[in-house]
């Protein structure tokens, strides 16, 4: 493998595109130099996006030396790949991985374990001592995403529409951004769990199960020994009670797990990742990840 040469002065940038929101920072000699918080673009149109920030805030591919991309749909070498090519006029080195696995790495770091992320959709992934990758779950809303928001969305709308309330909940459903505004319901359910709501606790109830069941699933993948360090990401598992009813549903599953609260966001994971990639040595942002 070729060994990339650091320009002087050159900024190292990392990104984290989730499902809604893209997030980016930019650091050069280690002082964070850029930053943007922004809806998400779509895949398509993600390099006309970046090539805008890039030509507002001056940056060129000489002066960019790597860009580490964590984003959403992402997992396979083929797909890594594909996009780190139509991102290649960006910057001297591109590298792609999954939201996912650069949120374990904030999370966790180098240590061994699992994360189950929880926000509009869903995943659970782990990495094991050798630098081995297993995930579950993560196909979408219209497989998958068990336990996710907008999954608890979609359960409440299920267990409370009537015929009466049938058409402001089509208009719901087949407009535009269905799946976020779907989503978006997520935190009155657990709201409405907290107060003693009983379908929204049982909805709550069972999105912790299936969490904990691909937690376990992960684990017996890689063969994780216990107790497992878990961690967690996610705007549904923000929510302090949400993880507290987890950590009962994960151990009813079977697994033994070490808590730890995240160290660190998926977007530091990715700048970590843009000074590995120079050879620099990793700044303070950089020593609290990787």
């Amino acid at each position: 493998m070729s060994v990339i040469r650091p320009v002087r002065s050159s900024i190292v940038i990392g990104a984290d595109l989730g499902a809604t929101r893209l997030r980016l920072i930019a650091v050069r000699d280690g002082h964070v130099v850029g930053r943007l918080s922004t809806a998400a673009p779509s895949g398509s149109d993600l390099w006309k996006f970046l090539h805008g920030v890039w030509k507002e805030r001056g940056w060129t591919r000489r002066e960019v030396g790597a860009l580490v991309i964590a984003s959403r749909g992402i997992w396979t070498a083929r797909e890594r790949r594909a996009l780190a090519v139509r991102l290649a006029r960006l910057a001297a080195h591109v590298e792609v991985l999954s939201d996912a696995q650069a949120a374990l790495l904030g999370a966790l770091g180098d240590s061994p374990g699992v994360l189950i992320l929880a926000g509009t959709g869903s995943i659970v992934i782990g990495r094991d001592a050798r630098g081995g990758w297993a995930r579950a779950g993560g196909l979408g809303p219209l497989l998958g995403d068990e336990g996710s928001a907008f999954w608890i969305g979609r359960a409440w709308l299920r267990a409370t529409t009537h015929g009466e309330d049938f058409l402001p909940v089509r208009r719901l459903v087949t407009g535009p951004n269905a799946v976020a505004r779907i989503a978006a319901l997520a935190p009155a359910v657990l709201s409405r769990a907290r107060r003693g709501d009983r379908r929204a606790r049982a909805i709550v109830s069972e999105a912790q199960m299936h969490l904990a069941k691909l937690a376990r699933d992960v684990a017996r993948q890689l063969r994780l020994p216990s107790p497992i360090t878990v961690s967690w990401a996610g705007g549904v598992l923000d929510d302090s009670r949400f993880r507290v009813g987890l950590e009962r549903a994960v151990t009813r599953s079977g697994l033994r797990a070490r808590w730890r609260a995240p160290v660190a966001a998926p977007v530091v994971a990715a700048v970590a990742l843009a000074q590995r990639a120079l050879g620099t040595l990793p700044e303070a942002l950089g020593r609290r990840v990787l």
